[in-house]
């Protein structure tokens, strides 16, 4: 997911990938001292005792979450202060800036807030480093956070935030429709709209269903979750598999809402925020979206038009329940920083407890420690925190690839021109087929 953060901003360039081309094996336990690559190529461990002033870089945050935990960090360590430095509000620019950092050799920025996608490539090109064995204990995080952190059974990063996709309706308008339940496919999600245009007044001008569809990750993870809710894969163990009629289903589903208007032409180009803000200006029935929306959803200082009347379900599927893409991000050590002692030290302040639940509290992003999804305080704070934890847990992680731009690029190249209606679902996949096994070879 890509989030939007405050204060300043560094300028993003893009940059090219690197030329390895290993499927990221994510394995659940172990971690390294850091001094071997995931490709086996022997190197200088990093050191780990050098302490001083470091660089948080992380995307955009409305929330002011990350700045509370980097100033709480501040006030504690005045001689090893963070400084946070914002990107983008796009993932893959996000993605660039830190690419280019390991290329230039970037000794400033420390830590990268790195989206769960990114571990095999981030790992297997070196761009960040592996973490020293026994300083982080993940024993009590939720596992699949762990494993999207893992490559060759090395932690390269810690599971700060974790995610999974939740479908956001109008219980108001349900209610008054007389729908009682939120529905569990795609197809019951066009029913309902049916229903409540006809029977609530207030409904007639809204449209029907939304997710992020614009032609950038947003979209791979749209379209991931169509397939997988349809019984298809994209890559599964290590084969590429898209090439499916289960696959073809679940990207037509998108297609045909687009054409049959259960989707807004408008969405075309929209994501997270441009569909969150449709939903909250009541502009929306039904939305596919990340967890951190609920809290703006429910802000009661007049910017939200639908606080007190939304209801918040496990996402709908085709033909049965939604499968979510897995979600989140973790806390990385960049290749060439100096000052990695301090960023070990501190990627263990922000992902302690204490931290973990106030990122919650402030912001709605869902924690990686399990003991708090519990938590009585946070579940009356956030009542969707029960069935996101079942959604992370029945999530399906993207593609597990090193070249995973060039997979994800792919991926968005093929489904953009289904939705815009200018290839048919069938070609599309094969086209994809091709393409991934060149990219997994």
């Amino acid at each position: 997911m890509s989030f939007v953060r405050r204060t300043g901003r560094v300028a993003t360039v893009g940059a090219a990938v690197g030329a390895m081309v290993l499927l990221a094996a994510c394995g659940g336990g172990g971690n390294s001292g850091g001094n071997t690559t995931g490709g086996g190529q022997q190197q200088a461990g990093p050191n780990w005792n050098e302490k001083g002033p470091i660089q948080f870089v992380s995307g955009k945050d409305t929330s002011n979450a990350v700045p509370q935990i980097i100033d709480k960090w501040n006030a504690q360590h005045p001689d090893q202060k963070v400084t946070f430095i914002e990107l983008s509000d796009s993932a893959d620019e996000q993605r660039n800036a830190m690419i280019q950092n390991y290329q230039t050799k970037g000794a400033d920025k420390t830590i990268y807030d790195m989206d769960v996608v990114w571990t095999a490539e981030f790992a297997a090109n070196q761009y960040v480093v592996a973490l020293p064995d026994g300083k982080f204990d993940t024993s009590k995080m939720l596992k699949p956070a762990v494993d999207g952190a893992t490559y060759f059974n090395k932690l390269y990063a810690v599971p700060v935030t974790s995610d999974g996709g939740l479908l956001f309706y109008r219980k108001d308008w349900m209610d008054a429709a007389g729908i009682t339940a939120a529905p569990k496919t795609l197809d019951e999600v066009k029913t309902a709209c049916k229903q409540m245009k006809e029977k609530v007044a207030e409904a007639k001008n809204a449209d029907c269903y939304a997710g992020q569809f614009q032609k950038y990750e947003g979209l791979t993870v749209n379209v991931s979750e169509a397939i997988n809710s349809a019984g298809g894969n994209i890559v599964k163990d290590g084969k590429v598999s898209v090439n499916s009629p289960e696959a073809q289903k679940g990207l037509q589903w998108i297609a045909d809402g687009f054409k049959d208007g259960t989707i807004p032409q408008g969405a075309i180009t929209w994501k997270e925020e441009e569909s969150r803000q449709a939903f909250q200006d009541g502009k929306l029935m039904f939305l596919r979206n990340w967890p951190y929306v609920y809290s703006k959803f429910s802000a009661a200082d007049g910017s939200s038009k639908v606080n007190g009347k939304f209801g918040v379900a496990a996402l709908p599927g085709v033909g049965g329940p939604g499968v979510s893409s897995l979600g989140g991000h973790s806390y990385a050590v960049a290749q060439h920083a100096k000052n990695k002692g301090t960023a070990l030290d501190f990627i263990a302040f922000a992902a302690a407890e204490e931290q973990q639940k106030q990122r919650t509290i402030t912001s709605s992003l869902a924690p990686t420690l399990e003991s708090l999804y519990s938590d009585q305080e946070l579940v009356a704070k956030y009542p969707y925190l029960t069935p996101l934890k079942q959604s992370i847990a029945g999530a399906q992680p993207r593609p597990k690839v090193v070249k995973y731009g060039d997979a994800s690029k792919a991926i968005q190249d093929a489904s953009y021109g289904v939705l815009q209606g200018q290839k048919d679902a069938k070609s599309a996949t094969a086209e994809l087929q091709t393409k991934l096994e060149g990219l997994v070879k």
